[in-house]
């Protein structure tokens, strides 16, 4: 386990705007050079228009001019550890490649998963 990572995406966590769902979701995504970018998820009323954890951990990261990464966790309070979902596996395979992906919940129990893993046969620049 990465404590430094469980510490921003616990941080990021406690940020969460999620008073729809109540399933608060912190990220923190870490560049090759070791610089941490945080994330919460964002809800709207007009539930499309929500953003996940990873997308705006990733999202700071690009703005910000960074576009080498490393690893990504992606923290929730469940017993069964939460992978991103469909949007984001999509958002993170174009952005950050087959990093890892660490999926960890408040008692730190975690698990590791390359992203080719989570999405075995994605779209992306290839096919345009």
């Amino acid at each position: 386990m990465d404590k430094k990572l469980f510490e921003v995406a616990k941080k990021y966590r406690e940020n969460s705007f999620s008073p729809f769902s109540r399933f608060k979701v912190g990220a923190a995504l870490l560049t090759e050079d070791g610089k941490i970018f945080g994330g919460c998820n964002i809800e709207n009323s007009s539930y499309g228009l929500t953003i996940c954890a990873e997308r705006v951990a990733i999202f700071k990261a690009v703005s910000e001019g960074y576009k080498n990464f490393k690893r990504l966790l992606v923290l929730t309070d469940t017993e069964e550890l939460t992978p991103p979902c469909g949007a984001c596996r999509q958002v993170i395979w174009d952005m950050c490649g087959d990093i890892e992906i660490v999926l960890m919940n408040l008692k730190g129990k975690d698990k590791s998963f390359k992203m080719k893993e989570l999405l075995p046969y994605p779209f992306d620049k290839n096919f345009l």
